[in-house]
């Protein structure tokens, strides 16, 4: 059966090479003070280099399979994700010059990626198109209501904001590969496997999220049940990261779904706009970027 991509035609991914420099000064509790914010996006980056190498192989192997159009869009997913890595690299760096251990968080990553060398390709694929909607519902939740980053130092909150934006803009890239990749299956077994991997997939997303989390309380030895009634707080209530994404996360598990059914190309650019605004940001894009 055939798939016609609900991408917008005229959609521009654009990688943006960005060297933000953040420097040598560590803060322990970066985020205001917050050790529960802070842990929540520590928890988070340090994933992500290990993380979107994984998703760059995954939808990289069906590369030249696909139509002309969606391996541009492929290159620049690969860019994009590439300079992510690059830049959390570097972030997670002042995390351990504050003090942070991120050895086990780092080795228990790499062996539940080792293990997944052994699926199907296609598998890997739809835990990447998975984790790529919840990165992309995260950034939607980010960009609409800022209040969880005011408190984040202003260069610090230009790396998350870039990074949000441009999950938003690759965010069908992976879901089109899959849906390309298995276009002669039944339409309700396509279904039940993307579903089923969603599932998997999201159990282990906030599993781990909180499992980070914790590796960084006990290091500041507050790993108690004060700390964790804040993080419910946090996740559920204010600022709700959990809660806000919600809906967004379900719709996935509609039939006709596609990531473009929200059409979140107006956010992206009013928060480039305000990010051209902040210095570190402006100095630190490259000439090609400045456009």
């Amino acid at each position: 059966m055939s798939h016609a991509s609900r991408t917008p035609p005229d959609l521009v991914i654009l990688p943006r090479d960005v060297n933000f420099s953040i420097g040598n000064h560590a803060t322990r509790w970066w985020n205001g003070g917050d050790p529960v914010a802070t842990a929540f996006y520590n928890s988070l980056s340090v994933t992500f280099p290990l993380g979107e190498a994984f998703f760059i192989r995954s939808v990289r192997h069906f590369r030249n399979v696909m139509p002309a159009q969606l391996r541009s869009q492929i290159d620049a997913f690969i860019r994009q994700e590439a300079t992510h890595s690059r830049e959390h690299a570097s972030f997670n760096d002042l995390a351990k010059a504050s003090g942070y251990d991120t050895t086990a968080i780092e080795t228990d990553l790499a062996t539940r990626l080792a293990r997944a060398k052994d699926n199907p390709p296609v598998v890997n694929l739809a835990m990447t198109v998975a984790l790529e909607h919840f990165t992309a519902i995260m950034a939607h939740a980010s960009l609409k209501n800022d209040r969880h980053m005011q408190r984040m130092p202003p260069q610090v909150q230009a790396l998350w904001k870039w990074h949000a934006i441009e999950e938003i803009e690759h965010k069908s890239v992976a879901y089109d590969v899959f849906m390309e990749v298995t276009r002669d299956m039944p339409d309700f077994r396509r279904w039940i496997l993307r579903s089923i991997v969603m599932l998997r997939v999201s159990g282990t997303f906030v599993r781990s999220r909180l499992r980070n989390m914790r590796c960084f309380f006990k290091q500041d030895d507050i790993n108690n049940l004060h700390t964790w009634m804040r993080v419910y707080y946090f996740l559920l209530v204010y600022p709700g990261t959990y809660r806000r994404i919600f809906l967004a996360w379900l719709a996935f598990f509609r039939p006709g779904f596609h990531p473009w059914d929200t059409d979140d190309r107006k956010l992206v650019e009013i928060n480039e706009a305000k990010l051209r605004a902040v210095p570190s940001y402006n100095q630190g894009l490259t000439a090609n970027a400045r456009r």
